[in-house]
């Protein structure tokens, strides 16, 4: 199973990685283990850390059951934050919370549903494929992020947005759960549950869900059967970057208050690997993203024994592995990269898994 490929392989490099830093695995795993779910203030920065990441996972398996690879995610989510932040600021200061979150929350999904929307048309109308397009607005985001915050949507001489308004803010986990006091989870990660939840199943009870999956198997039958494949993975595509942006409902309204540059950095990214582990099962999904939070958290409990950056590593190697068991992706990076290569060559026309 890819699964078990990669936590088995993200198991042997943490204990190769700790011995060739001179320390002893187990002893690394026992603190890993103490400083995450060890304590509650741990636990709850697991949770804080897992909540972008079950959001992005849920929008990057919202496209791979349509046969896309959304790698945009990264790029979704900082323009959805940065809308959340703008908007969630200029509202007026008593709108009340069942309006203001609503709104700053359907501002930031309509954000990254709109960056999406450009690969998307790109796929649908010109066949661009959706790897190299999701890509190339990734960069696009990360400079026109910049420049907006620097060009008066942030404060003066900073690089963060004015707080958001008092009633668009998510409220923390210790507000109901003391234990948790001090650490930085808010109840967005419920809502990352209850949407993953949700979406599960859109996919096994509505028709466009029914529809996604099947082009997924077989996008010339559906076609013959005159369902609008093009169409369909258009709207997948908008779809996965809307579940994107609700990304920031964990950073920039229940962590910070604001947005500012850099905010949810990588989660986007963490999110394929949350895809591919889950393997489309919602415990899959929501266990996964603990597993990813818990090994963000832990890279800081360990911090002192060996660098952090030891976490990302393993990471890699969870994706890595999983991919390289994963029929479904490397049907797409089949179609990605091997087919358009191979098409000069032979002069097929042979459409790709798309």
């Amino acid at each position: 199973m890819p699964a078990v490929a990669g936590v088995a392989a993200g198991w042997l490099a943490f204990c190769l990685l700790v011995w060739a830093y001179g320390a002893s695995p187990r002893d690394m795993a026992v603190l890993l283990a103490e400083g995450t779910w060890g304590t509650t203030y741990g636990a709850g920065q697991v949770l804080f850390k897992a909540t972008p990441l079950l959001f992005t996972g849920l929008a990057v398996d919202l496209a791979l059951r349509a046969g896309l690879f959304n790698i945009g995610a990264e790029g979704q989510l900082a323009v959805a934050s940065l809308a959340a932040g703008v908007v969630g600021s200029r509202l007026p200061a008593s709108t009340p919370f069942v309006i203001a979150l609503p709104v700053t929350v359907a501002a930031a999904m309509a954000a990254g549903a709109s960056w999406a929307a450009v690969p998307a048309l790109l796929k649908g109308r010109l066949g661009a494929h959706e790897v190299i397009s999701t890509i190339m607005m990734n960069r696009i985001a990360e400079g026109l992020v910049g420049l907006l915050v620097a060009s008066g949507l942030g404060l003066t001489g900073t690089v963060r947005t004015p707080d958001v308004v008092p009633g668009a803010r998510m409220p923390r986990l210790d507000a109901v759960f003391p234990a948790f006091r001090g650490s930085a989870a808010s109840f967005a990660i419920v809502l990352a549950v209850i949407a993953t939840a949700l979406v599960m199943i859109a996919h096994q009870r509505s028709r466009f869900g029914r529809e996604l999956g099947l082009i997924g198997l077989n996008p010339r039958a559906m076609a013959a059967e005159k369902v609008p494949v093009k169409r369909r993975l258009e709207q997948a595509l908008i779809a996965s970057g809307a579940l994107a942006g609700a990304a920031s409902l964990g950073t920039v309204l229940g962590y910070k208050g604001y947005f500012e540059e850099g905010l949810g950095a990588g989660a986007g990214f963490g999110g394929v690997a949350v895809a591919l582990l889950g393997r489309g099962r919602f415990w899959g999904l929501v266990l996964a993203a603990l597993l990813f939070g818990t090994l963000q958290q832990g890279g800081l409990a360990l911090n002192a024994h060996v660098p952090k950056e030891l976490m990302d590593v393993l990471q890699g190697v969870v994706i890595c592995a999983v991919a390289l068991a994963d029929a479904r992706l490397r049907d797409v990076v089949t179609s990605a990269v091997v087919r358009p290569i191979a098409k000069p060559a032979t002069g097929a026309g042979g459409a790709g898994v798309t």
